[in-house]
C-alpha cells in the first residue's frame, strides 16, 4: 500500500464508530474507545539467515518513516510515547486500557498524535524475532496510561 492509502485507512479509523464488545481479526483489534488496523506487514523470519530480516527492517522502517512524516503534515509534531513503563506496571498488577494494553507487548514506543477527540497512533510492531515486522496504526479516545 502506498502513504495515501494507509492516510485514506486512517480516515476511515477516525470516522468508525467503536464496537460494544472487541472484536478481532487477522489483521485488525476494536474494542470500546478505539481501533487498531495492521497496514503493512513483512515475512516471518522462521528459517531467515538474518539478511532477509534486515531487508524487511529497511522496507518497514521507509514506510514507517514516510507515513509519520505525512502524519506530522496533517495533524503536527508527535509526541513519542514509550511503552516500557505499562509492561513494569502490568507486571505489577496494573490493569492497562486497551489499545496500550496490546500495543505495550509488540513495541517499546509509539508516535501519537491528537486528531480532535482522537488519539492518533502509528507504529511498528512485532511480537517476538521470528514474526513478521507490522505497520500499525490505530484511533482511540483512550488517554495514554
Amino acid at each position: 500500500m502506498t502513504t495515501a492509502e494507509h492516510l485514506d485507512t486512517i480516515d476511515r479509523l477516525l470516522a468508525k464508530e467503536f464496537p460494544q464488545e472487541p472484536v478481532r481479526t487477522v489483521d485488525s483489534s476494536s474494542g470500546p474507545g478505539f481501533h487498531l488496523v495492521r497496514l503493512s506487514r513483512t515475512r516471518q523470519f522462521w528459517d531467515d539467515d538474518g539478511s532477509g530480516r534486515i531487508e524487511a527492517a529497511d522496507q518497514i522502517s521507509a514506510e514507517y518513516g514516510a507515513l509519520t512524516q505525512a502524519v506530522t503534515d496533517r495533524w503536527g509534531d508527535p509526541q513519542i510515547f514509550s511503552l516500557g513503563t505499562l509492561r513494569d506496571r502490568m507486571l505489577e498488577g496494573e490493569e492497562i486500557p486497551e489499545p496500550w494494553k496490546e500495543l505495550s507487548g509488540s513495541t517499546d514506543h509509539v508516535h501519537l498524535w491528537r486528531a480532535g477527540e482522537h488519539w492518533l497512533v502509528v507504529c511498528v510492531t512485532q511480537r517476538d524475532d521470528e514474526d513478521p515486522y507490522l505497520l500499525t496504526a490505530g484511533a482511540t479516545v483512550m488517554d495514554p496510561p
